[in-house]
C-alpha cells in the first residue's frame, strides 16, 4: 500500500489493526509503516518562498519552485531536533516528491532560517546536521493513543489516552465570547504543523461589553477573604485589596494568575 495513492484502502485496514491491537489479535501490516510521515503543503505565504532560494539559485524559472507549487512537508519527533534549535521555529519542507524511495535523500530546507538538513527514522534523537522524524508507524501509533478533547468516556467524564469504549460528545457550555481575524484562516497550517504558534496566526479584538476581568473573575474574587488569596497567590495585600475593590486593575500576568487560582477551585 501506498499512503500517497488514490487506494484509500489502508485507512480502513489501519483503523482494524487499532481495534485488534486492542483486543490482542496479530494485526496486518500496512506495508509503509517504516517510511518517513510526509505530507503536502502548498507555498502560501513569502516566507515558505524565501526558504526555498537555496533550492532555486541558479535554476531557470520554469525550473524554479514557485508560488503556489507544493513542497513536501515531514513532522520531527519530539527528541529529533537538531541541537540548539527552537522546535517552534523549525519546519522542514523539501522539493515535492512522489516516489517514497527518494524521501531520505532529499534537500530539506528548514523553512525559517533557510539551512538545510538531513532526515532519519533511525534512532532517538537528531543530530546538528540530521532531525529525527517520525514514520507512518510512528503517526498512526500517536494517532492512536491521541486525547480527544471533543470526547466523554462511557461514563461521561472527559477521555485521555488510555480511555476505552464507546466514546461521546462532550457538553458544552460557552465560557467567553472572544472575536478573532481572518488570520485564524491559516489554523490549518498549525494543523499541518508548518505553524507551531496559534497565538501567530490570530488577532483578537476585545469587547469592553464582554470584559472577562469585569463580568466573571472581579465578581468571584470579592467571594474570597483577601488572606486566602494572599496565602493562594503570594501576593501583597494591598495588590489584592485594590483588585477585590475594582480601584485597579492587575497587571496581565496577576489578572492569569489570580483566575487560574479561581479555576482550580471550581469558582469560574
Amino acid at each position: 500500500m501506498n499512503p500517497h495513492s488514490e487506494d484509500r484502502n489502508w485507512i480502513s485496514q489501519a483503523w482494524i489493526n487499532v481495534i485488534r491491537r486492542t483486543l490482542d489479535l496479530p494485526v496486518q501490516p500496512l506495508g509503509f509503516e517504516d517510511l518517513p510521515a510526509i505530507g503536502r503543503v502548498p507555498i502560501t505565504s513569502p516566507t515558505a518562498q524565501r526558504s526555498l532560494a537555496k533550492l532555486n539559485r541558479g535554476k531557470k524559472y520554469r525550473n524554479r519552485i514557485k508560488p503556489f507549487d507544493f513542497l513536501l512537508s515531514c513532522h520531527v519527533k519530539q527528541f529529533g531536533y537538531p541541537p540548539e534549535v527552537d522546535p517552534k521555529k523549525f519546519h522542514l519542507v523539501a522539493p515535492y516528491e512522489l516516489d517514497p524511495d527518494c524521501w531520505l535523500d532529499l534537500p530539506w530546507i528548514d523553512q525559517y532560517s533557510g539551512a538545510q538538513y538531513e532526515i532519519t527514522t533511525e534512532g532517538f534523537h537528531g543530530t546538528r546536521s540530521v532531525a529525527r522524524v517520525k514514520t507512518y508507524g510512528e503517526a498512526l501509533r500517536e494517532y492512536e493513543f491521541h486525547s480527544g478533547a471533543k470526547s466523554a468516556d462511557p461514563k461521561g467524564k472527559p477521555s485521555g489516552k488510555q480511555t476505552i469504549g464507546l466514546l461521546r460528545r462532550r457538553h458544552v457550555r460557552v465560557d467567553r465570547i472572544i472575536y478573532i481575524g481572518k488570520e485564524s484562516n491559516r489554523l490549518e497550517e498549525i494543523e499541518a504543523c508548518i505553524i507551531h504558534s496559534p497565538e501567530s496566526v490570530h488577532t483578537e479584538y476585545p469587547d469592553p461589553r464582554r470584559d472577562e476581568w469585569q463580568d466573571k473573575i472581579l465578581p468571584a474574587l470579592k467571594r474570597l477573604p483577601v488572606s486566602a488569596l494572599m496565602k493562594l497567590s503570594g501576593q501583597s495585600r494591598s495588590m489584592l485589596y485594590r483588585a477585590r475593590t475594582g480601584r485597579t486593575k492587575p497587571r496581565q500576568k496577576n489578572q492569569k494568575l489570580l483566575a487560574s487560582i479561581l479555576r482550580r477551585m471550581g469558582m469560574l
